[in-house]
């Protein structure tokens, strides 16, 4: 076999930094100097690259990002499988909110199980001169009617409701008197913030004012009682990490929010340790609890088993010695599994490279997952995160390599042309235009209808895709542009 060529050759921090200056001459003088700060040549030994995160969208510039009612809706709300989400206003809106994530749910469709299902008040002209407000209160009315078995509803506002000033509040508070059946209210316009990003946040404090502590569980609370925050089930990922967690005589109490049951939620402050997945949608709750509760928290990675073994044992680390003697049986139990298929795989990905763009957590976390099978990230970025999640992102990085924020279609563009990447890993709306370029790619914020790609379960389809991706003899078939 040849010698495998060194992915990184060439990519050095002065290499990159030229390569951000010419990116940025293509814009006029004034959307240079706000792009300026988004892309940076990496190398966390400097101090990180301090990339300007959470701020406005350049006007007239096409980004990715989505609003904060997609925010509530498509990741926080959405994926708890017991209640009725309610989009209020617009059937635009509303139409977004019917199973777009793939959320993987348990249960019987329109009996117990409603995530799948859209529920809109399709405001009409009528409606916006008038109000919503009795609109709402009939919705609500019927959806209790039709859907016994709900255990409540959430009522997610789109941007008319906040531009002519239903107060969505008060009726959740009289509807929820009314019906006897939990109504929670979420401002979540899609005017507000800059990003989905303050749709979780919004989301998240929702959860905080009428959830958290209304419940308890029934069975008694155990020590190893905890529960998974920020996984949304996308191809069954929760479900391939709850294996793993359970297999090492965890206990998982509530899932957060994939095939999540509310009243799992609710009763989460009785748990002993909170594990994070997606930091950015879900770490102000778990902030709250542990400030309310004391119930500690930590981050982890399931994304190939290299971050598996590293989390496992930080896992462990949290408990007795009989959580962390499981930690190692697991670990080892499924080690010559995973180095099956790193030994199937790798020789055919080693030296690929990739460019990652996706929302507020893959672009990190998936980089190991990459690099178990011989591949190399040469830029990373985010559409919506803020700079904690780059200062966690810059240690995973090469010197060199590029990092950059909410970036334009016409900022990939030039840079795919210029590193030549094997694989673009990113959303659906980036999808499209690469394939056609002829260049591979894998849609990253649902799996490209494929997953789960999450703990041991995960790898092997992880490591499938990315190989049929990237070497599908198809790509001898269109011609590239570069």
């Amino acid at each position: 076999m040849s010698e495998v060529k060194n992915p990184l050759e060439g990519i050095t921090k002065e290499s990159t930094a030229k390569l951000i200056e010419e990116t940025l001459e293509m814009y006029p003088e004034k959307a240079k100097k706000k792009r300026a700060p988004h892309m940076s040549e990496n190398d966390h030994e400097d101090s990180g690259c301090a990339i300007r995160s959470n701020k406005k969208t350049v006007p007239g510039v096409m980004s990715a990002r989505g609003c904060a009612y997609a925010g509530a809706k498509g990741v926080v709300w959405g994926p708890i499988r017991d209640m009725v989400h309610v989009s209020h206003g617009p059937v635009g809106c509303g139409f977004y909110s019917w199973g777009t994530r793939r959320n993987l749910t348990s249960g019987t469709v329109g009996v117990d199980n409603f995530s799948g299902m859209m529920f809109t008040s399709d405001f009409q002209e009528k409606d916006i001169v008038y109000g919503g407000d009795p609109k709402l209160e009939k919705l609500l009315n019927e959806a209790k009617e039709l859907f016994p078995l709900a255990k409540g509803m959430s009522v997610l506002s789109e941007c008319p409701v906040g531009l002519i000033g239903d107060d969505i509040n008060a009726v959740a508070k009289k509807m929820e008197n009314e019906l006897g059946k939990l109504v929670v209210p979420c401002n979540c316009e899609g005017f507000r913030g800059v990003s989905q990003s303050l749709g979780h946040h919004i989301s998240n404090d929702t959860i905080r004012d009428h959830i958290i502590g209304t419940t308890e569980y029934a069975e008694e609370p155990g020590p190893y009682d905890i529960a998974l925050i920020g996984d949304y089930n996308i191809g069954g990922d929760i479900w391939a990490a709850v294996n793993v967690l359970e297999e090492i005589g965890l206990n998982v109490k509530a899932q957060w929010t994939g095939d999540g049951q509310i009243e799992h939620i609710a009763a989460t402050h009785q748990v002993k340790l909170n594990l994070i997945h997606c930091y950015r949608s879900m770490n102000y709750m778990c902030k709250v609890m542990e400030e309310k509760y004391g119930i500690p928290w930590l981050e982890f990675n399931f994304f190939g088993p290299t971050k598996i073994e590293e989390s496992l044992r930080a896992i462990g680390e949290c408990f007795d010695d009989k959580i962390k003697a499981n930690v190692e049986k697991v670990i080892a139990k499924y080690k010559p599994k995973m180095q099956a298929i790193i030994d199937e795989y790798k020789p055919r990905l080693e030296g690929k490279t990739a460019i990652v763009f996706v929302g507020g957590l893959r672009p990190r976390h998936t980089i190991g997952a990459y690099e178990d099978l011989g591949m190399k990230i040469i830029a990373s970025g985010y559409e919506f995160a803020h700079s904690d999640d780059y200062d966690r992102t810059y240690p995973e990085m090469d010197k060199g390599t590029l990092v950059f924020d909410d970036a334009s279609e016409i900022e990939l563009e030039k840079w795919v042309e210029h590193f030549k990447p094997d694989l673009v890993a990113s959303g659906i709306k980036e999808k499209y235009v690469f394939q056609k370029a002829g260049i591979p790619f894998r849609q990253m914020h649902s799996w490209d209808y494929s997953g789960p790609y999450h703990a041991y379960d995960g790898f092997e389809i992880f490591a499938r895709d990315i190989d049929m991706a990237i070497n599908s003899p198809t790509w001898g078939l269109v011609k590239s542009p570069f």
